[in-house]
């Protein structure tokens, strides 16, 4: 059972999977739910759309070659700008994850007495 990701993670989870190098759409899938421990699952339909658009931004970079079994597949990889946007990415997590951190961690204000 996965969990669907927030709006806006799925740039930032496959810029740190390209971090580790280069990966095809598959191996990046399963390079993700191995990593959460099945908690996380990148469907297709999310994926490939997503790699298009950093491909277009210029965050990633394809290449056709070889994968371990023989096979054709597009192999990306990150870019300078990639690199760059993954800092941003990862600065503005941080910013969020100590936000809901503070409103998890909210006590109710104590209430007069009416």
């Amino acid at each position: 059972m996965g969990i669907d990701l927030l709006q806006g993670t799925l740039d930032l989870i496959v810029l740190k999977t390209l971090s580790w190098g280069p990966m095809h759409g598959f191996g990046i899938a399963r390079w993700v739910q191995q990593t959460t421990g099945d908690v996380l699952q990148v469907e297709e339909g999310s994926l490939y759309p997503a790699l298009y658009r950093m491909e277009n931004r210029g965050w990633i970079k394809a290449d056709w070659a070889l994968t371990e079994n023989g096979r054709r597949a597009k192999y990306y990889k990150l870019t300078a700008a990639g690199r760059k946007q993954l800092a941003s990415e990862l600065a503005a997590w941080a910013q969020m994850q100590r936000a809901i951190g503070r409103i998890v961690a909210a006590k109710p204000a104590k209430r007069e007495p009416a």
